[in-house]
């Protein structure tokens, strides 16, 4: 029987990740904060705020840091029937992974443009998606297309991969 998230829950969840985010400055952090709830059971299963500094690894948006945790707390890589609550609009990496982890629901408070106006501006990382590998201004170019090949050929025969 599923959950029937009322508003007060929707509030209670986006109050969460905002005091998330509000911890994650305190401690030095992007201001960002996160939370994943069961839709059925209405239990926080993952939280984090953004530890990109903390930790120093440009990974660690508190998106990621959550997922991260509701996987380890589920003890697996599918977040169906589960929503997340952030502070802010996901960038590209976070919606991204949000996708990978088949979340069902996001909500955010923040959007990317408030995110814009104060430092955090991803709208040159949507731009650069959008482009063809040979116009990135990362330089791309493929290579050792033999070796990386055999990977792909032994999951392809592979009978007990997971797929995901």
């Amino acid at each position: 029987m599923s959950m029937n998230i009322s508003e007060k829950n929707h509030e209670e969840y986006m109050k969460k990740a905002c005091d998330l985010s509000e911890l994650s400055v305190k401690r030095g952090g992007g201001p960002f904060g996160a939370v994943i709830i069961n839709k059925e059971t209405g239990e926080i299963i993952g939280k984090g705020h953004n530890m990109v500094t903390i930790k120093k690894d440009p990974t660690q948006h508190a998106e990621m840091v959550a997922i991260s945790d509701a996987c380890h707390t589920l003890e697996s890589i599918d977040l169906s029937g589960c929503v997340l609550y952030t502070s802010c609009e996901p960038c590209p990496m976070c919606l991204a992974a949000s996708y990978w982890a088949h979340i069902d629901r996001i909500y955010f408070g923040n959007t990317k443009e408030d995110a814009a106006r104060i430092g955090f501006d991803d709208s040159f990382i949507y731009d650069e998606i959008k482009k063809s590998v040979e116009e990135r201004s990362i330089k791309m170019e493929r290579m050792g297309e033999d070796m990386a090949a055999i990977a792909f050929d032994e999951w392809t025969l592979k009978d007990d991969k997971v797929r995901y």
